[in-house]
């Protein structure tokens, strides 16, 4: 081998660990492939594995009605699939949720036969996956923010600002391109706050409009379809993001029937008038985050810190968390109250304080003492086994206090039957909640994880330093 080639060589590898570090954050893992199946191995089984991402924009039902944007693509080319079946055995769809920056490594490891994003998916080196033929083309990233603050025309302009990004997001190149011409201009370059794992895209976005985030990258669809719902989100198609990309399905490479399958159905496929007729409906009707850090709701944090932070310690959780759980409750205000029932700062029910041996709801110390230890009943009785961690612990201990623990035990076991981590609430056993509860139950949890993260994004200046609370999530 000649001296040039051997340098040449060298250069590449050690180009790639760089490339691959700037489109996500975290090192890549190696995947190990996994069996092949491709489509007769498919219709011996009558099952398509379908990875899809776990965010609510992409996929899933809620109470049969479909509200993910891959939905009807999905079950149209099930039905293409079964009407072109010689032997009249039926395929079902089998839907994985996974994170989107897992799906293709899932794919490659034969965890699934066909990877659905929904969003923009770039595959990293290493990659054994085929793309198909063009879902959509050329989809351009937009900036978002919100109405009323600052709009944006040219990428200079947001030299020092920060980005909320999901894991996986497309924007992470775009980004890393728009640094290197800030730099070459000597600006501070733009930072990326690649947000908690509990949140998918639509989460960000809803963040935004809240005020708890001031700035998101996401793909033009995705904007123009949660701007029906956030219209307070402001979309500044003048600053250009990066170029242009096709979304795509992918495939292994080894299944070829299975891809060329999907690209015959692709030239024909057309998506609905009403795709979005449920997904509108539905969400329109949902509660939606504001920001819990106004002036006037940190003067009332403030007041109510002592007595959340004494009784969160003595039932072994963060302060914070009752603090999240207050702002959706009642909004802080000690003297909130729904007739006969929920009392209080905490909204518990008289029956829910006698079960923790607590009277006089009434009280504000009693209150928040009986919130916390009914927390903590619920969370000993039904959630303390150690495979949960204590995020998804949190928000089954929420769903519970929301709905009832036995329900949301009874849900566990259903995820557990059909293949999801039944000790993950967020994206794997709310879907179950979603299909059979509807949504109510899922965006109240979701809001309190929020306020939860906006708190703890402000965590050093709600805890004086000389009374820190040491437990964290």
């Amino acid at each position: 081998m000649t001296r040039p080639l051997v340098l040449l060589l060298l250069c590449c590898s050690l180009l790639l660990p760089m490339l691959a570090e700037a489109r996500l954050p975290g090192p890549v893992q190696a995947v190990a492939p996994g069996a092949v199946r491709d489509l007769a191995q498919i219709r011996s089984s009558r099952e398509l594995k379908v990875l899809v991402n776990q965010s609510r924009n992409s996929s899933g039902e809620v109470q049969g009605q479909p509200i993910g944007v891959e939905y009807h693509r999905l079950r149209a080319f099930e039905q293409y699939l079964n009407g072109h079946a010689r032997d009249g055995q039926q395929i079902t769809l089998k839907i994985i949720p996974k994170a989107k920056d897992q799906l293709l490594g899932a794919l490659q490891r034969g965890e699934g036969d066909l990877v659905a994003p929904g969003e923009l998916l770039e595959p990293q080196a290493g990659h054994a996956v085929s793309a198909s033929d063009p879902i959509r083309t050329d989809v351009p990233l937009l900036l978002v923010g919100i109405k009323g603050e600052k709009r944006y025309t040219r990428v200079e302009q947001l030299s020092g600002k920060t980005l909320a990004l999901p894991n996986g997001s497309a924007a992470g190149d775009a980004v890393s391109q728009i640094n290197q011409k800030l730099a070459l201009l000597k600006l501070p370059p733009v930072k990326i706050e690649w947000v908690d794992p509990t949140l998918a895209v639509e989460d960000v976005l809803e963040m935004v409009q809240g005020g708890i985030f001031h700035l998101t990258i996401v793909e033009q669809p995705i904007a123009e379809r949660w701007g029906k719902i956030l219209p307070k989100l402001r979309l500044d198609r003048q600053v250009l993001i990066g170029e242009p990309a096709d979304e795509y399905w992918f495939v292994r490479r080894d299944a070829a029937m299975l891809r060329a399958s999907i690209d015959r159905f692709l030239a024909t496929y057309k998506v609905p008038s009403n795709q979005d007729a449920a997904f509108l409906r539905i969400y329109r009707r949902l509660y939606q985050v504001h920001y819990p850090l106004a002036r006037a709701d940190r003067q009332r944090l403030e007041k109510l810190r002592p007595v959340l932070q004494k009784h969160a310690e003595t039932q072994g959780m963060d302060w914070l968390n009752l603090a999240a759980l207050a702002f959706k409750e009642s909004a802080l205000q000690p003297n909130a109250r729904s007739g006969s029932g929920p009392t209080g700062l905490m909204q518990i029910t008289p029956a829910a304080a006698q079960r923790v041996g607590v009277d006089n709801i009434q009280n504000l110390d009693a209150n928040v003492l009986a919130g916390a230890k009914y927390l903590a009943l619920i969370r000993r009785k039904f959630f303390a086994s150690p495979k949960l961690n204590e995020r998804e612990r949190m928000a089954f201990v929420l769903a519970a206090y929301n709905m009832g623990p036995e329900r949301v035990q009874g849900m566990r076991a259903e995820a557990r039957r059909r293949g999801l981590n039944p000790n993950q609430w967020f994206f794997q056993v709310e879907r179950i909640a979603m299909e059979q509860v509807g949504m109510g139950a899922v965006s109240y949890v979701n809001s309190v994880n929020k306020y939860y993260l906006a708190f703890d994004r402000e965590r050093e200046s709600l805890e004086p330093g000389d009374q820190k609370v040491a437990l964290r999530k």
